[in-house]
């Protein structure tokens, strides 16, 4: 645990590890066949119970809302112990929602919180579009046409908050915006299902002449931009913690393994090469975990967060890249064989890489965020 925690995240801390102990059942049901959806109640119940249920979801909606740092500790804690049913934990976040007002909060938040409804997020562009996802104006409503191309849980979602540039009216009006469309609107078709290494579920959702009112618009028009970052910077802030949890499971696994007896009659531990490897996985570890730490406080603080949180997914998802795969190189060939403990790992850290946004391409913003910004620091 961080030496810098006040009491109260440090039993934060301690009341997590304490669900995962709770959720130990239901992960070995899970493992032995049982259907997700028959465990997943049980686990929102035993998170409702123990107070995390509502860490991810506004006040005014009658969430709990924790802070970066909070939520920091707890998503560290819960992907430390690598559990499948970990991903039931917290309630549906808002996203881009967050700022809904009047009928667009009661139609769509609301039920999006109580789980009445499932939202997905539209941001990635495809390169075969002739342009980005656009829309018209035509009185109180936008005409939308484009593709995204990699919506993740699609299937199922009833909404997608879609990214949309939209073309100005008459009067100039116009700009990015953050766009509700209902996935079942005429125009709408999933062009394309596909999954990804690690087991993840996503489409290519088209879009033509799709007819939304305005006022499922968040906030106003010219605001899509900054919505949509913000969104992503969360999403982002928690990926860097599931990795930090990601290499403390690995470190433990291979401490225990290197540290037992080996059929060689000595432990792999004692040999100097598997020592420097094993030095390297705590180092990477180290300054993962402290960046995470800094950046999450940072968060909190409302001070422009945008290039630090860049730096943090970046280091922290590519350390437990290296970490997670000097973990498979230690143990062996056995860590590859499908339902290891590491092969899952291995199979999720390599995906984190590209998710809300690849690590060249963020580094290519953290620089622009300095050289033509002037923002970020050291």
């Amino acid at each position: 645990m961080p030496e810098n925690l006040d009491t109260e995240r440090q039993q934060l801390r301690l009341a997590t590890e304490a669900l995962v102990e709770a959720l130990m059942p239901l992960e070995q049901a899970l493992e032995a066949g049982e259907p997700a959806e028959s465990v997943r109640p049980q686990v929102i119940q035993a998170s409702k119970e123990a107070g995390f249920y509502g860490m991810t979801q506004p006040a005014a909606a009658g969430g709990s809302e924790a802070g970066a740092l909070s939520l920091t500790v707890v998503r560290e804690a819960l992907a430390s112990a690598n559990l499948e049913v970990a991903r039931f934990v917290f309630g549906p976040r808002p996203g881009v929602l967050i700022a809904a007002e009047g009928q667009l909060r009661d139609e769509y938040l609301l039920p999006h919180l109580r789980g009445e409804k499932r939202g997905t997020f539209g941001f990635t562009e495809s390169d075969r579009a002739p342009r980005p996802t656009w829309a018209r104006q035509e009185g109180d409503t936008l005409v939308v046409t484009g593709l995204k191309s990699f919506v993740t849980q699609a299937r199922g979602a009833d909404f997608v908050s879609a990214l949309v540039n939209v073309e100005k009216d008459a009067d100039g009006v116009g700009g990015t915006a953050m766009v509700v469309v209902d996935l079942d609107a005429p125009g709408v078709t999933f062009e394309r299902e596909f999954s990804t290494l690690e087991g993840g579920d996503h489409a290519a959702i088209r879009f033509e002449s799709v007819r939304v009112p305005k006022w499922r618009v968040v906030g106003g028009l010219g605001e899509g931009m900054p919505r949509a970052l913000q969104n992503i910077s969360t999403v982002r802030m928690s990926l860097s913690a599931e990795a930090c949890g990601m290499m403390q499971y690995a470190l433990r696994f291979v401490t225990d393994y290197i540290s037992a007896p080996h059929r060689s009659g000595t432990p792999l531990g004692d040999r100097e090469g598997v020592r420097l490897r094993y030095a390297d996985m705590r180092i990477d570890a180290y300054a993962a975990r402290s960046l995470l730490y800094r950046t999450a406080r940072l968060v909190d603080s409302d001070a422009n967060d945008v290039n630090e949180v860049m730096c943090c997914k970046i280091f922290c998802t590519e350390a437990a890249g290296r970490v997670i795969d000097q973990a498979v190189q230690l143990v062996g060939g056995n860590a590859l064989t499908t339902g290891h403990p590491l092969e899952r790992l291995y199979r999720q850290v390599r995906s984190m890489r590209f998710t809300e946004g690849a690590s060249d391409i963020l580094r290519l913003n953290v620089a622009r965020g300095t050289l033509e910004l002037g923002l970020g620091r050291l």
